[in-house]
């Protein structure tokens, strides 16, 4: 029985560009989340699970 799969990614030029784009986005709505919880924290107010997101 197999429990597992190995593979690896090997994306083309235009690929590696959308990939990076979308990884970069993400990493920026996580940060902006990570930012947004630590701010109300301080200010002992309680987080917005379902916040509605805003665009930058």
């Amino acid at each position: 029985m197999q429990l597992r799969y190995a593979f690896r990614l090997d994306p083309g030029p235009g690929q590696r560009v959308a990939l990076a784009r979308a990884f970069g986005c993400a990493r920026a709505v996580y940060n902006d989340a990570v930012a947004a919880r630590e701010r109300a924290r301080r200010e002992g107010v309680r987080f917005r699970v379902r916040a509605r997101c805003r665009r930058r």
